[in-house]
C-alpha cells in the first residue's frame, strides 16, 4: 500500500520529536529521485531519506540505509547543500491531513541573514515530488513541472508555491458527527469500506477494512443496507480512531505472510483483519516503512538500472527469434531436397517427351509404388537438359546447405538459451554485486560496451553466494541465481556424486544437492526440482520437466559461454513450483 493520511501523520509526529532543533550536516543524492539529510540532534545522528520516486515515494528515518553516492553532487542536491546545509530544524508537520510533510530549516543566507526554507514532499505515486521554497517562493523541485507537462499546476523556481487540488473529501481529524458520517455513507453507491476511503481524506484501502472490522461489518455491504444501529457502532470505532490518531497514539505494525515469507501491508494502527498473518511491531514509524520498502525498493531500481541492458537484450532476442523462424524453415526446404533429385531423374528419363518452350510435363512418376503421374513445371526458357541439371543444382545446393543450417541453428538455439538465461539472472538478483557480475560477463562476451576506465574481473572471483536451502531430510541444497554462480557451482563446488538438476529446455538456475555419495531420498529429489523450476523460467507454470543426473556426467563444452553445460544418463521429474515450499526450505 502507498502511505496514506493516518501514515504521515504518525511520520511527521515522529520526524518532530526526534529532528526539530537539529543540525543539517550533510546533504547526499544517491538517486535522481531521493535526497538524504544528515541531521544531529541531542548527540544523536540521523538518516532522514526523502524519496519522491513514482513506484515508492516516502519519507523516514533510517538505520540501514547503504546507497552509494555519486562521485560529482547532482544539482540539486548543490542546491539543497547552499540553502539548507548548516540549517536548524525548526518544525515538521503534515499539511492538512494530506500526504505531504513539510519540513522548515533555519539558515543563513549570502548576506549572513538568516532565513527560513520550507522543504514540501508531496508523496503522490509517479506525481511524488520534493521542493524547496523560501517565502512560499519554489527555488527549485527534484522535478521540474513545466506547462507542457501540467496546465493545472506548474513547478519551476521563483513560481509562487501552491498545494495540490484539494480533495473533495471531509478530513476525519477535524471530527463528523454521527448524521452527517451516516447520511454520507449512505449516499455512496457502494461497499461500505469503499465509501470511507473515497468520501474521508487521508484512509487507505486497508485501513477502511480495519473500521469495518473492528465494528463486525462486511466490508463489501452496502451502507444503505445496513440499519442506524450498525452504522452507528461503525461510526464509534470511526471516532475512536482518530482521536488517537488526533493525540499521537500509534500502533505501528507490519503485516506478514508467513507461508510465502513476504510482506504484505503495513499501516500506523493495528491490522487485525488480515487474520492469519504475522505481525511485528514497532515503537518507530520509520523503521517499520523502512523493512516494508527495502526489497520493493531494490527490485524498482534494479528494474530501472537495468532498462536499457533489458531492452538491449530483448532486441538481440527478437532479432534471434526471427533468424530461428527463417532457418527453420529453410531446413524444412532441405529435408524435401530428394523431391528435387526426382524430378531430376525423371526429367532425364523422359528426356525424348521434353522440348524446349515447353512450362511443364506430366510423366509417371516410377518411384512411386502405384506409378502416378507427377506434373514438373518446367523453365521454357531453358533445353530439356538444362531443366534437368536445373532440379540436381537445386537438390545438391539444399543438401549442402542442410548441414551449414543445422551447425547455424544449433548456435542460434544456444545464444537464445544464454540470453534468456541473463534475463532469468537479472529478475533474480538481489543485490547490487549480482547485477554487477551480470552486467561484466555481458561486457567480457561483447553484448555491452564497457564504461570509461573498466576493469575485468576474473572469471574466477564470485563477489555474491549462491541461494542456500535444507530439504525436509537435512540435505544442503545449492541454487546459482545467474550464469556465474551456475558455473561456481557446478565446476567447483559440486562433488563428482553430487546430484546436478536442471530444468528441460528451459532456461533456468543450476541445482546442487550435496550427498556425498550418499542415496537422496525421494522427498529431497523433489524439494530439489522445486527449487530448480520455481528459479526458472518456468516459475509460473504446472508440471515443469526438470532433469537430473549424477555431477560427473555433467560437461562444460570447451569454448561454451557461462552456464553453459552438457549431460547425459539422466532423469526427469515433473513438479509444479509453489513459493511456499520455497520459504520453508530456505528457513
Amino acid at each position: 500500500m502507498a502511505l496514506d493520511g493516518l501514515v504521515i501523520h504518525s511520520l511527521a509526529y515522529e520526524l518532530s520529536t526526534k529532528l526539530v532543533g537539529g543540525k543539517v550536516d550533510k546533504i547526499h543524492q544517491p538517486e535522481n529521485d531521493e535526497l538524504v539529510l544528515h541531521i544531529r540532534n541531542n548527540k544523536e545522528n540521523f538518516k532522514l531519506v526523502l524519496s519522491s520516486s513514482a513506484s515508492n515515494p516516502r519519507v523516514y528515518i533510517a538505520n540501514d540505509y547503504k546507497k552509494e553516492n555519486p562521485i560529482k553532487a547532482p544539482m540539486f542536491c548543490m542546491l539543497f547543500r547552499k540553502y539548507i546545509q548548516g540549517g536548524i530544524v525548526t518544525g515538521i508537520s503534515q499539511v492538512d491531513f494530506e500526504r505531504i510533510i513539510k519540513i522548515s530549516v533555519e539558515s543563513f543566507d549570502e548576506l549572513k541573514e538568516k532565513t527560513t526554507k520550507d522543504i514540501y514532499i508531496e508523496i503522490m505515486g509517479r506525481h511524488s515530488n520534493i521542493i524547496l521554497t523560501q517565502n512560499n517562493k519554489i527555488i527549485d523541485s527534484i522535478k521540474r513541472i513545466p506547462p507542457s507537462i501540467s496546465r493545472v499546476r506548474q513547478l519551476l523556481p521563483n513560481m509562487t508555491y501552491e498545494l495540490p487540488p484539494a480533495q473533495d473529501k471531509i478530513n476525519p481529524v477535524k471530527g463528523a458527527s454521527i448524521k452527517s458520517f451516516i447520511n454520507t455513507l449512505r449516499e455512496f453507491d457502494g461497499p461500505i469500506y469503499k465509501g470511507i476511503y473515497a468520501k474521508f481524506l487521508g484512509i487507505s484501502p486497508s485501513v477502511a477494512k480495519e473500521i469495518c472490522y473492528r465494528s463486525n461489518l462486511n466490508p463489501n455491504d452496502k451502507a444503505e443496507d445496513k440499519t442506524r444501529d450498525e452504522l452507528s457502532v461503525l461510526y464509534k470505532v470511526f471516532s475512536d480512531l482518530f482521536t488517537k490518531i488526533k493525540n499521537d497514539k500509534y500502533d505501528p505494525c507490519i503485516a506478514i505472510d508467513e507461508n510465502i515469507d513476504k510482506v504484505i501491508d503495513f499501516s500506523c494502527i493495528d491490522l487485525s483483519f488480515l487474520i492469519g498473518s504475522k505481525f511485528i511491531k514497532n515503537d518507530s514509524i520509520s523503521q517499520i516503512i523502512e523493512d516494508y520498502y527495502k526489497t520493493k525498493d531494490f527490485k524498482d531500481r534494479v528494474h530501472q538500472k537495468t532498462s536499457d541492458l533489458r531492452k538491449s537484450i530483448s532486441i538481440k532476442l527478437d532479432r534471434l527469434y526471427h533468424k530461428q523462424k527463417k532457418i527453420e524453415k529453410e531446413l524444412r526446404d532441405a529435408d524435401n531436397a530428394d523431391e528435387f533429385k526426382i524430378k531430376g531423374e525423371l526429367l532425364t528419363s523422359y528426356i525424348y517427351m521434353i522440348e524446349k518452350g515447353m512450362e511443364s510435363v506430366e510423366v509417371a512418376d516410377f518411384y512411386d509404388e502405384n506409378y502416378s503421374n507427377i506434373i514438373i513445371p518446367l523453365n521454357k526458357n531453358l533445353t530439356p537438359s538444362e531443366n534437368a541439371q536445373k532440379y540436381f543444382k537445386k537438390y545438391s545446393k539444399l543438401k549442402t546447405a542442410k548441414i551449414e543450417l543445422t551447425s547455424q541453428i544449433t548456435i542460434c538455439n544456444e545464444e537464445i538459451e544464454y540470453l534468456e538465461n541473463i534475463m532469468l539472472g537479472i529478475e533474480n538478483c538481489e543485490n547490487l554485486d549480482e547485477l554487477a557480475d551480470i552486467k561484466d560477463e555481458l561486457i567480457r562476451l561483447g553484448y555491452a560496451k564497457a564504461p570509461y576506465r573498466y576493469k575485468a574481473k576474473k572469471d574466477i572471483d564470485l563477489t555474491t553466494k549462491p541461494n542456500q536451502f535444507t530439504s525436509s531430510d537435512g540435505f544442503t541444497i545449492l541454487v546459482g541465481k545467474n550464469n556465474k554462480q551456475n558455473d561456481y557451482l557446478t565446476l567447483r563446488i559440486a562433488d563428482p556424486e553430487d546430484i546436478w538438476m536442471h530444468t528441460k529446455n528451459i532456461p533456468g538456475s543450476h541445482v546442487i544437492v550435496k550427498c556425498a555419495g550418499k542415496e537422496v531420498p525421494d522427498e529431497t529429489l523433489y524439494e530439489a526440482a522445486m527449487l530448480a523450476a520455481f528459479y526458472s523460467k518456468g516459475r509460473m507454470s504446472s508440471q515443469v520437466p526438470v532433469d537430473y543426473t549424477m555431477k560427473k556426467h555433467v560437461k562444460k563444452p570447451s569454448g561454451s559461454k557461462p552456464g553453459m553445460v552438457i549431460y547425459e544418463t539422466n532423469s526427469t521429474i515433473y513438479v509444479t513450483p509453489t513459493e511456499e515450499i520455497v520459504v520453508k526450505l530456505k528457513k
